[in-house]
């Protein structure tokens, strides 16, 4: 193995070993359908000092993932709603410290209980409580679901975790050099810096950010630029003021969310930061010392099963009381069943302090190395765990979850047709059957799309066709059309079955993406299949048969 690390001295020749290493292992996660974080992960463990150690160049791959996590968050400040942050802050901030203290909590008496001496349980219990912002952005991105009631509801509290985490490395730190009593000039100046970062930010995004983007904006190429350096730029004074980079990165993207270019720049830095991320997952993996594992695997399965358990647990009692129905409680929750990177920072801080053994360390490792790799699949498979625990999970929803009929209607009229989905195509279907006079309901699963349809005049509701009570909510009975416009042929099948085994008797219209697709839809009793690309062509051959028409020579 020395050898092969002696090859690979040439730091080019390292990259280009590890692309196509990584090449390979994504090749094999989609052939067995195995998630690409844990293909990456394991990657990372296998060229990492553990086994095969050939990664040499540690501090590049560290810096192209911190690159990666930069542009990461600055791209989800940068899609922020405002608005909705309003509306749904309370609830982050309520979960977010209520899951910190009880994961706090209860994993200290948890670490007592197995023996550990009470610092020892103490490192480890606020281990427990972060969860990977970073990993969590990344799978609900992919899953196309970061916009969805959920989505945001998890970035906010994983937002206010990241806050606590400060805090309590402040804490740590201070309590490392034995120095209790400036703990509040700590605090104080902490939160002095924080609010002048966040006071320069709000000054940019008033008088001079509108300014220099709109300048930027007559080169695609200099925006796109400009928008990487600010993500950094923010990132690392972040970092210098004592918070995480993550933090400055967020910031950094919401304060161009409000321009008009927000979705030209995410779009164009999507495939970078995808690209960047892999270093991420890898240097992750790299960063797991698995010798000494083996005497924790006790102790670690019981940590791993609270972390995977008791989180999402805590997480739906608490959204539960406050109002939400037990599908986005649920959803949300799950995105706590994981440890986050900032686990293995305190470990590593708390050992070269004297504070914990290299064992306790072992323990923490294989806890993240454990839930973060479950918890992915949990995630990506979580509207079919819900399906499954649905039943269950009644106890945790109030009999009229209000919170989220405040995005209902107050009054319900007898609706001519139901739209669900108000994409392109749904939208332009919810302007045409408004202008022949059709009173209508939207369905959306995105909380912006609902506000802004809101605001044009339209009766809009939240729902999202995952959720297999949402025909219970909605006033189907009463409609004479139902038009789904999401081309998805799976979710389409389900919405067809759960209407005809109701009753309903009204037409249902179902959208797909292809003419093999719509014959398959048709068989399952749609009444009619709409196919956008299809219709769209039509309509071409129509306007070109009619100004043939038009121009054509008298004979």
């Amino acid at each position: 193995m020395s050898s092969l690390a002696n090859i690979l001295r040439d730091p080019f020749l390292e990259l280009a070993v590890i692309l196509f290493l990584a090449a390979a292992a994504g090749s094999l996660g989609q052939l067995l359908r195995q998630p690409l974080i844990v293909m990456f992960i394991a990657l990372g463990i296998l060229i990492g000092p553990s086994a095969l150690n050939i990664i040499q160049s540690q501090a590049q791959i560290h810096l192209l993932a911190e690159v990666g996590i930069a542009l990461l968050l600055f791209i989800v400040g940068l899609r922020l709603d405002l608005q909705l942050v309003r509306s749904i802050g309370k609830t982050a901030l309520f979960t977010g410290l209520g899951q910190v203290i009880f994961t706090s909590v209860a994993g200290y008496l948890i670490g007592l209980a197995l023996g550990f001496p009470a610092l020892h349980s103490l490192y480890i219990a606020v281990a427990l409580t972060f969860s990977s912002t970073i990993i969590i952005v990344k799978l609900l991105t992919d899953k196309k679901e970061i916009d969805s009631l959920y989505g945001q509801i998890a970035i906010g509290f994983l937002i206010v975790q990241d806050l606590v985490v400060i805090l309590i490395m402040i804490l740590l730190s201070t309590l490392s050099k034995g120095e209790s009593a400036s703990l509040v000039e700590d605090f104080s100046r902490t939160g002095l810096k924080g609010a002048l970062l966040a006071g320069c930010i709000y000054l940019l995004m008033r008088w001079v950010i509108p300014a220099i983007t709109t300048f930027l904006a007559k080169s695609q190429e200099l925006l796109t630029l400009f928008s990487i350096a600010w993500a950094i730029l923010l990132a690392s004074a972040s970092q210098l003021l004592g918070f995480s980079s993550e933090v400055g990165a967020f910031l950094a993207g919401v304060s161009l969310a409000s321009t008009p270019f927000r979705e030209s720049i995410s779009a164009r830095l999507a495939s970078l930061r995808d690209f960047l991320l892999l270093f991420f997952f890898i240097n992750l993996g790299a960063m797991l010392d698995l010798s000494t594992l083996e005497a924790q695997v006790p102790a670690a399965i019981v940590f791993s099963f609270f972390v995977l358990i008791g989180n999402p647990v805590i997480v739906l009692i608490i959204m539960g009381v406050m109002g939400y129905t037990k599908r986005t409680s649920f959803l949300a929750g799950l995105t706590v069943a994981q440890i986050s990177e900032f686990s293995l920072i305190l470990a590593g801080m708390g050992y070269n302090v004297g504070h914990i053994s290299a064992e306790v360390v072992g323990l923490i490792t294989l806890v993240g190395l454990i839930t973060i790799g479950l918890s992915t699949y949990m995630i990506l498979y979580s509207h079919i765990l819900y399906s499954w625990l649905a039943p269950l999970l009644q106890v945790f929803e109030r009999k009229s979850p209000y919170k989220e009929n405040v995005l209902a209607l107050n009054t319900r009229e007898p609706y001519k047709a139901l739209v669900i989905g108000l994409g392109r195509f749904g939208s332009a279907i919810a302007e045409n059957l408004r202008r022949h006079g059709i009173n209508l309901l939207g369905v959306d699963t995105d909380p912006k799309v609902v506000k802004q349809f809101r605001e044009a005049g339209f009766d809009v509701e939240y729902g999202d066709l995952e959720d297999p009570d949402i025909f219970d909510r909605l006033p189907c009975q009463t409609a004479a059309y139902i038009i789904n416009t999401v081309p998805d042929e799976g979710l389409a099948k389900s919405m067809l079955k759960h209407l005809r085994t109701r009753g309903y008797t009204g037409k249902i219209l179902v959208t797909a993406k292809t003419a093999k697709s719509a014959a398959r839809l048709r068989k399952q009793d749609a009444d009619d299949v709409l196919v956008p690309l299809t219709m769209a062509a039509d309509g071409i051959v129509d306007r070109l048969s009619a100004l043939a028409s038009q121009h054509a020579t008298p004979n």
